[in-house]
């Protein structure tokens, strides 16, 4: 039992001691009778630029705390009898070790999960390892050079090792913070535990998975890199094996964790008749601009303050005329544009940033919402078809060598090639030229963005600015398709086969991937022990 404080403000210049002491203040208990005090959650209140400040949330233990709860009579001050949920372990044997397929988030976490409680996963990832996977995306930014297995989309750490590495979440489950405390205590930076905006950065999310890989294996499991999942062997409804680089392993229970770009294992799990369904995603440009310019939009005069870091934003708004959403997605303080293909000959754009989120440009997706009535036909896959089609256009537009097209703002408002930079410097790896962004997007998408960019000039001065960068495509916002499951997790299709994360379309993002693969890996413990 604890006791849980609301609503803490501090103005921007204050320092952080005072939290404990405003707390201790409102409870009237004497600082030094506090047990344990930790922050729970920090947010930022910049709604009146001449007097940003920082609301906290804490929690604290102390002697008589229902006494002191009653006697503070503030809605802000509760009591938190949290207790947490226990695992109900099943009983029937399992006679192989679960595999996780994919370690992106929502395989990491499954066999993290699995192998602290003793049922030593094997993990196959069909990507390289980061150390290695950092330098063949190194080489592919730097000259084209193009790995099919192993890109920004495919290997150790999934699609987020090259992001931002954000892990803000829509979805209220208790594993958030377990997944938070995790990424903690193996290296990553402590703030993230209770930032309201929490990120972690590519250069330190790398660290970080690498040292709960090594942890999985301590506890027994295994991690086998440049190991991809070719088929399924299924009998009678249920999973009897997989076929591994040509090995055929036998397999009662498989984890999915495959992303949202894993177009051949897609393709693999509709030939074998998985029931897989059209999901809508969303497909548009990177949009860059001067960091200082979204700092003093966000923050006033107080741009640059220690205490904050660059700004970001998200911007959503839904068009009467075209009957659509256009959105921000992915926004990247100080980051970069970086090449995201992981098909030949296909172009695909994403953001980075680093922890620190020091570089020159913010960048963000600018994406509009598209569906089944916007892809050829019923078939289960039509939206990949779609997606393919865009980035192939993409692509041949950019002049290959997965070059990307790039459009200034206000050139592309007026439908004209862009000629010369301004003052935003495009940085798109592999490299760029100057193209009219139309030739590669439906028409439908490009008016809407045109729509989008008036409406979120308003909202932040300067966002429609003339020489503000526009980069060709975006369209990996989330998976095209949805693999069907059941209340256990399972593919309604297949005993035993779990799909998972991103990639099964049941996640959008670090955290809410990861506690779906916690969530995965739970429910074979709820139904089995290992002998």
């Amino acid at each position: 039992m604890t006791i849980r404080i609301n609503n803490i403000t501090l103005s921007i210049d204050d320092d952080m001691s005072l939290i404990k002491t405003k707390a201790c203040k409102k409870i009237k208990v004497a600082e030094s009778n506090i047990k344990s005090f930790k922050i729970l959650k920090e947010s930022i209140d910049a709604r009146k630029k001449d007097n940003i400040k920082f609301n906290y949330c804490v929690e604290l233990n102390c002697d008589n705390e229902e006494k002191i709860v009653k006697r503070a009579k503030d809605n802000n001050v509760v009591i938190d009898s949290y207790k947490e949920e226990k695992i109900v372990f099943g009983n029937k044997e399992l006679k192989t070790r679960p595999v996780v397929v994919g370690f992106g988030p929502a395989g990491i976490f499954a066999a993290l999960t699995l192998a602290q409680n003793g049922y030593k996963p094997i993990v196959f990832e069909r990507g390289e390892d980061v150390d290695k996977r950092t330098k063949t995306v190194e080489k592919f930014w730097s000259d084209g050079t193009l790995n099919l297995e192993s890109n920004v989309q495919f290997g150790e750490g999934g699609a987020g090792a090259f992001s931002d590495g954000k892990l803000t979440t829509r979805i209220k489950d208790r594993r958030c913070s377990y997944v938070l405390e995790e990424l903690v205590r193996n290296g990553g930076p402590e703030e993230i535990i209770y930032s309201g905006k929490p990120h972690i950065g590519t250069d330190i999310l790398k660290i970080v998975v690498k040292n709960i890989r090594e942890e999985i294996k301590r506890l027994g499991g295994e991690v086998h890199f440049t190991s991809k999942l070719q088929d399924i062997n299924i009998s009678n409804g249920k999973l009897k094996s997989i076929l591994v680089n040509g090995d055929e392993i036998q397999c009662e229970r498989l984890i999915l964790a495959i992303g949202h770009s894993s177009r051949d294992t897609y393709e693999m799990l509709h030939r074998q008749n998985i029931f897989m369904e059209q999901k809508p995603f969303a497909i548009g440009v990177r949009i860059e601009h001067p960091q200082e310019m979204i700092n003093v939009s966000q923050y006033g005069k107080f741009a640059n303050h220690p205490r904050l870091h660059s700004a970001d934003y998200r911007l959503t708004y839904q068009s009467e005329k075209f009957k659509r959403g256009v959105y921000s997605f992915c926004m990247c303080p100080g980051g970069v544009v970086v090449g995201a293909a992981s098909e030949e000959k296909r172009l695909v754009s994403n953001g980075m940033s680093y922890h620190a989120r020091d570089l020159d440009n913010a960048n963000s997706a600018l994406v509009v919402t598209v569906g089944s009535e916007d892809f050829e036909g019923n078939h289960p896959l039509a939206g990949m078809d779609f997606q393919r089609h865009y980035e192939r256009l993409a692509y041949e537009l950019g002049g290959g060598d997965y070059k990307a097209p790039v459009q200034l703002i206000g050139d592309f408002l007026k439908d004209r090639n862009s000629t010369k930079l301004g003052k935003v410097m495009p940085t798109y790896k592999p490299g760029f030229e100057f193209r009219e962004l139309k030739n590669c997007l439906p028409s439908y998408v490009v008016e809407t963005i045109k729509e989008g960019i008036g409406v979120f000039d308003r909202r932040i001065k300067g966002y429609g600015m003339e020489d503000g960068v526009l980069t060709g495509i975006e369209t990996r916002t989330s998976a095209p398709v949805r693999i069907s499951r059941n209340e256990k997790l399972q593919s309604i299709s297949v005993e035993g086969l779990y799909p998972t994360g991103e990639g099964a379309g049941f996640a959008g993002g670090i955290i809410s991937a990861a506690v779906d693969g916690i969530k995965a890996a739970e429910s074979i413990m709820k139904e089995f022990i290992i002998k």
